[in-house]
């Protein structure tokens, strides 16, 4: 198999243990003289003289390491970033956590695929999950990102929130967003959510209540068929708390995306699916048909899961038809456009997040490159049989990007 072009942006790293200090969140900056430090960290930039008193916390990159003996005497609180995080700069919100000599990277200013993990906890199992739910208490995730959200950027176009399942929260769940509302009124919010717990209508009336002003409640869907989708998300029942909780979100004025992620077990019904929604989800603002991410669960059942992306085309050029007949906003997320037929492309977004975004070796020869969306990192394990760059660049009557 081609070895990748480019790596992943990690958002992990070790520290050396320096103390039994409990886990502090800050946002890292270089302004010298601040109003105040509360929660910030001052992030020392390379060949820097004089670096400034009155931080409770210092960041020293690995090429700044000469400038860390000086910090030491001084006995400032100073940890040195693994040089795998040497990318970090001003504005990122960052969680150091001294006693396990951990660091993980909440928020990147520059980004525009930022989303906060609530919890590893969830009430379905779904056979591709990226991210397999665990049944231990995490609560201090949520803590961490209602943290957090007061050092954002205010500015950030988008922040999504993710799990797990963060409607499993419960009442932490509407705290947060309700912390967006108020430090980040000028962001998108997009929740990605299994839907099941909005089968109770107060619960989806307390979410309306908050009045997020952009607010979206992803939510995925696998067939038209209950038995079809409760298979995939492994949960008994989950299709009917999901189709009532879809109307129950709709009734209180909640904006909806779904989002259908195609495998051997939907692709057979994807079809049926885009006429189920046409006639009976029409409220919908946007449905999104994903590339399988083979990771976690994904990884996992890999060899049940995998279908090649170019024998399903027939049948997504028609759902995609289906759907915009009938009105609707239609998207194709993670796959590539070497693989669709020219007329999709106009569909196809590049969705991949960029910490987990790659392209391989024979995507440089190809004209279209930064126009598509690229490789999950772990797709290296498998990917279409039809990738293959596009040396020539298409008319412009052709396709309309």
């Amino acid at each position: 198999m081609s070895e990748l072009k480019k790596t992943i942006t990690p958002l992990y790293g070790m520290l050396t243990k320096t103390s039994d200090a409990e886990p502090v969140i800050v946002r890292l900056t270089q302004n010298r003289d601040p109003s105040s430090t509360d929660n910030l960290a001052y992030l020392v930039q390379k060949d820097e003289k004089n670096i400034p008193l009155g931080f409770d916390t210092y960041v020293v990159p690995d090429h700044c390491t000469e400038t860390l003996p000086s910090l030491n005497n001084d006995k400032r609180v100073t940890y040195e970033l693994p040089q795998s995080l040497s990318y970090l700069h001003e504005g990122d919100v960052i969680r150091i956590n001294p006693r396990g000599g951990e660091i993980s990277v909440i928020y990147r200013h520059h980004s525009p695929s930022n989303s906060l993990f609530l919890t590893e906890q969830c009430n379905s199992r779904c056979v591709m999950c990226s991210q397999p739910p665990k049944i231990q208490p995490d609560s201090e995730l949520a803590e961490a990102c209602l943290e957090a959200i007061p050092l954002i950027d205010p500015e950030t176009e988008e922040l999504g929130l993710t799990g797990g399942e963060p409607t499993l929260l419960d009442e932490k769940f509407f705290e947060i967003l309700d912390a967006c509302k108020r430090h980040l009124p000028n962001t998108a919010i997009h929740v990605l959510s299994n839907g099941r717990l909005f089968n109770y209508l107060s619960y989806a009336q307390k979410l309306a209540e908050i009045d997020h002003p952009d607010c979206v409640i992803g939510i995925p869907i696998y067939s038209d068929l209950a038995w079809e989708h409760d298979f995939c998300v492994q949960a008994t029942g989950a299709y009917d708390q999901t189709i009532r909780g879809i109307l129950n979100l709709a009734r209180c004025g909640i904006r909806i995306e779904l989002r259908v992620v195609i495998h051997s077990y939907s692709a057979t019904r994807l079809l049926y699916l885009a006429e189920f929604i046409t006639r009976n989800l029409p409220f919908v603002e946007h449905v999104a048909l994903m590339g399988l991410e083979p990771i976690g669960f994904g990884k996992t059942n890999l060899d049940a899961l995998w279908i090649d992306p170019v024998d399903y085309q027939a049948d997504l050029e028609i759902a995609v038809s289906r759907l915009v007949e009938a009105g609707m906003n239609a998207s194709i997320y993670n796959h590539q456009l070497c693989i669709l037929p020219t007329h999709l492309w106009p569909f196809a977004r590049q969705s991949i997040s960029d910490w987990k975004n790659v392209y391989l070796p024979e995507c440089e020869k190809c004209a279209f490159q930064d126009r598509c969306g690229g490789f999950f990192h772990s797709s290296m394990r498998k990917y279409s049989k039809s990738i293959k760059p596009i040396e020539t660049v298409l008319p412009e009557h052709e396709i309309i990007l």
